[in-house]
């Protein structure tokens, strides 16, 4: 019995014992693994923060060239348009200065000629110019057999009625070749064609009517004169009448006026390099005659031999 009493206490401490000993180790592997649980957050925390700033300075990095890049093209813009406003003035200027100069010498030039080319110099009412190129016989013949005086009634009229109609053309780029001798022809049948010194082209269509009203200025006294393309009817007795009621008036320009957009778009059909001179994109051309027949008054076509 008392060996029984003595197994059962052994038993009984050999369990508490068990439970101390269980109880210490736990707390002691609780302690060591939550060490390392502590210093993994403060590690964790010490990378995200140098994460965070490093973050930081990347985005002040990438704002800065971003800043940097913007004020580069706002300066390439700015000076663009700076270019294009001295570019503007330019201009304007040089139209205020050759106007003054034309103003200034128009009087004046006006008196020279009268009174030392009176004797060279025809007066008369109107210049009738015909725009026309060397493969349009067919539009001249039809011209002249419609509208146009020809022989004795061209001389007539320009006599009585100070009204010179003439064909308008340049040489070709062989002088003396084919299609020069067939005008040369052509204009000794019926004597009127006005030869410009200018060679002939699609793309030279401007300078050739510049260089007519110079030329005309040059042979003629006129009050006005008229470009007219040879593929237009013209009703002369109308035209001379309209051009009457304007004859006492200055600076002259008229004929069907039209305006529209200006094209800066490279590529399309009739785009304008110097669209810029125009104003801002989207705008307008000033209104100007369309190119099939207009007049400008005699003031004008000096302002044109003086500035070309």
């Amino acid at each position: 019995m008392r060996a029984k009493a003595a197994s059962g206490k052994a038993i009984i401490v050999l369990c508490l014992a068990s439970f101390l000993a269980g109880s210490l180790f736990m707390s002691r592997t609780l302690s060591r693994s939550y060490i390392p649980e502590e210093e993994d957050h403060h590690l964790t925390k010490h990378l995200s923060k140098h994460l965070e700033i490093q973050k930081d300075c990347d985005e002040h990095k990438r704002k800065l060239i971003e800043s940097k890049s913007r004020d580069i093209i706002g300066e390439v813009s700015r000076t663009h348009q700076a270019v294009k406003s001295l570019e503007r003035t330019m201009s304007t200027l040089e139209m205020e200065l050759a106007a003054a100069r034309t103003s200034d010498r128009s009087s004046e030039f006006w008196s020279e000629r009268s009174a030392k080319n009176q004797s060279r110099l025809q007066k008369v009412f109107a210049v009738i110019g015909i725009n026309t190129a060397f493969s349009s016989k067919k539009r001249r013949d039809s011209v002249r057999q419609t509208w146009m005086p020809t022989g004795e009634k061209l001389k007539k009229i320009e006599k009585e009625k100070g009204i010179v109609v003439r064909f308008v053309i340049g040489h070709s780029a062989t002088p003396g070749g084919v299609l020069d001798k067939a005008i040369d022809e052509e204009d000794s049948e019926h004597k009127d064609f006005l030869r410009l010194k200018h060679i002939e082209g699609y793309h030279q269509l401007s300078t050739k009517t510049r260089l007519y009203f110079s030329t005309a200025t040059a042979m003629y006294d006129a009050e006005f004169y008229v470009k007219v393309d040879d593929d237009v009817h013209v009703n002369l007795g109308m035209l001379v009448t309209t051009l009457a009621r304007y004859q006492s008036r200055p600076r002259i320009y008229i004929g069907c006026m039209k305006s529209g957009p200006v094209l800066s778009q490279k590529g399309v059909k009739y785009h304008e390099p110097e669209f810029w001179k125009f104003g801002e994109e989207g705008n307008k051309y000033f209104r100007h005659a369309t190119g099939q027949i207009y007049a400008i008054s005699k003031d004008l076509a000096t302002y044109i031999s003086t500035n070309q």
